[in-house]
This record gives structure tokens, C-alpha cells and sequence, in this order.
């Protein structure tokens, strides 16, 4: 974990929940909001004790950790419910919870089409769904919903998962402008290649990643904290007016525009 290299005063303090927020890249923001004075509460299917006891040691504060399937909307709802009975009212939620598992068109039935999307649209959804009846009596929120760049490059190979990529994006330019009035602001953020351990266990060769690099303007590779600095712009008031947009962090793979 490195530390963040912005200030964004207006989270400390602030009640966030972030789905997957113990492994991955999910890992580095929640370390990234807990390093802003964040009260953190996170989701995710694996045991995270001890991740949680390297947060509250590194912050002084420990993150509100429950064991949690997204696909089981109510147990994620009361998940939700819990961490606003700790931490108050959630007004920063970051949908980052996603599985990229390989598959091919062909192969795929009806019950992995279901699956798919129950984890990497539909829990999104209603995610979203049950933050914002908070944030709406509280004066506001912040959503960022993650997405990816795998179906603006119409890659092959999860395409149950672009198909759910792209949906993120219409469900949250909807959300934007129906809950705007109530000055919730919803946000997609794009990632590219970023270099997880699991990145690198699974999928991640020379010649892949010589390949992908090739492809970026900029010619480093992606590290997670490229990523907590957007999101923490994009839950901070320093992005107040905007909404309804599709961040993208790949080092120009993508163009948007």
C-alpha cells in the first residue's frame, strides 16, 4: 500500500462503503479512504480479519468489515444498513465488486449468463438503489460505479462481462440525471490494465503485456493507487459538478469524446 499523494479534506469523516473493499484493487481504496479520515465499511465473500487488523494498525481505526455475497441483494442491503448504523448515513458509495472470469459465447448458458450479471450488473443496481434513498435525506451523495475499458476495446473473451461493463455506464448516466435534483452525483470509472497480484498470477505474460502496452500512450503500467487518486477525486466535492460521466485510467488505451 503507498500512501496517496492528494489531500481531499472533505472525507474525513465521511461515511463510505465500497463492495470487495479487502482484496484487489478494492484493498488499495479502502486503504485509500481510511488514509482521507474516512469511516470505511466494506463487503466482500473472503474472511478480510487480517487485512482489517493491517488497516487498524497502519490508521488507528478499523474498517467496518461484514462477510457478504453481493448476489444475495438483501444480505448486501443489510450489509449496507449495518455500516450506516456505524458510521452514519452513507454518502460515498463505490461499487468496485466485479468477476472477470473467461468464457467463451458459445459455452455459455443460461445459468453463467445469470451469474455474470447478478454479480457484475444487478448488484450494482441495487446497490445504488439503497444508498440513495439515504443520500437523499441527508442532501446528497457520491456514486462511482467501476466499469472497465474491456468493452470500449471490444475485447473478446468475457463477453457477459462487457455486456455488463456497458450497462454500468447506461444505468449510471440514468441514475445521474434522475437523482441530480437531489445532488447525488454518479460516476462511472474506467480502469485499464491494472497490475493486481491476481492480474499477474492469471493473466499476465511478457508477451500479453508487451502486447497491451503498446496500446497506451503513456508507457508505464497501471498500479492501483492510479486508480484510488480518481476515485477519491470522484467521491470528494472537488468533482461537485460532475456526474453522469465515464472516467477512464489506462494510460490512453481508449478515447472518450
Amino acid at each position: 500500500m503507498t500512501e496517496p499523494m492528494a489531500t481531499f479534506h472533505d472525507l474525513s469523516g465521511k461515511s463510505v462503503f465500497i463492495t470487495g473493499g479487502g482484496a484487489g484493487i478494492g484493498a488499495f481504496l479502502t486503504d485509500g479512504f481510511m488514509a482521507q479520515g474516512a469511516k470505511v465499511g466494506f463487503v466482500g465473500r473472503s474472511d478480510a480479519t487480517a487485512f482489517c487488523d493491517e488497516m487498524e494498525a497502519k490508521h488507528g481505526v478499523r474498517p467496518l468489515f461484514i462477510q457478504c455475497d453481493i448476489t444475495d441483494i438483501e444480505a448486501l442491503k443489510a450489509a449496507m444498513d449495518k455500516c450506516a448504523e456505524a458510521h452514519g448515513t452513507i454518502t460515498a458509495l463505490v461499487n468496485n465488486a466485479a468477476n472477470d472470469k473467461r468464457h467463451d459465447t458459445l459455452d455459455v448458458d443460461e445459468e453463467f449468463w445469470d451469474w455474470s450479471q447478478s454479480i457484475n450488473l444487478k448488484a450494482y443496481f441495487f446497490a445504488c438503489q439503497h444508498a440513495i434513498a439515504g443520500m437523499k435525506s441527508v442532501g446528497g451523495g457520491a456514486i462511482i460505479n467501476f466499469t472497465s475499458i474491456s468493452y470500449m476495446m471490444g475485447n473478446t473473451g468475457y463477453p457477459a462481462y462487457t455486456t455488463a461493463n456497458s450497462g454500468i455506464n447506461g444505468m449510471t448516466r440514468s441514475l445521474a440525471r434522475e437523482f441530480g435534483a437531489d445532488r447525488i452525483r454518479v460516476n462511472a470509472l474506467a480502469p485499464g490494465w491494472v497490475l493486481t497480484d491476481k492480474q499477474k498470477e492469471m493473466w499476465v505474460t511478457p508477451e500479453a503485456l508487451e502486447e497491451h502496452m503498446k496500446r497506451q500512450c503513456l508507457q508505464d503500467t497501471l498500479d492501483p493507487q492510479d486508480v484510488v487518486g480518481a476515485t477519491l477525486f470522484l467521491a470528494s466535492d472537488t468533482s461537485k459538478m460532475m456526474t453522469g460521466q465515464a472516467m477512464v485510467v489506462d494510460g490512453g488505451v481508449v478515447v472518450t469524446g
